[in-house]
């Protein structure tokens, strides 16, 4: 059972250095705070220029899905104007962020102006 909290599991090499850090608590592991020194510079090893990359493209794309539905709003472009398979994507979006399931990559609120 996945621990709550903020509490991760490391596994140490022979010299003290984090090899493996773990939500679940896992045999050969020793539990930490999340914001343990050690943990905080072992996740920085894994999130350099491509994390970030794939980060912006997420946020790029919530952009992008505000620009289209603007256009719709304000009769620029007609939703039937769009491919059949972005109309499907742009609805399955539009179905997540009704239901709460939205990234949130512009705040709670989500009005544009």
């Amino acid at each position: 059972m996945r621990e709550t909290g903020q509490m991760r599991y490391v596994r140490r090499d022979a010299d003290g250095g984090i090899v493996a850090v773990s939500l679940d608590p896992m045999e050969g592991f020793e539990p930490v705070a999340a914001d343990d020194a050690d943990v905080v510079a072992f996740g920085s090893r894994f999130s350099g220029p491509q994390s970030r990359f794939a980060e912006s493209d997420r946020e790029v794309v919530r952009v992008l899905d505000d620009l289209v539905n603007v256009l719709i709003e304000k009769n620029l472009i007609r939703f039937t104007d769009l491919p059949p398979a972005a109309q499907r994507k742009l609805m399955e979006r539009r179905g997540l962020r009704e239901n709460g399931t939205h990234l949130g990559l512009l705040g709670e609120d989500t009005a544009l102006f």
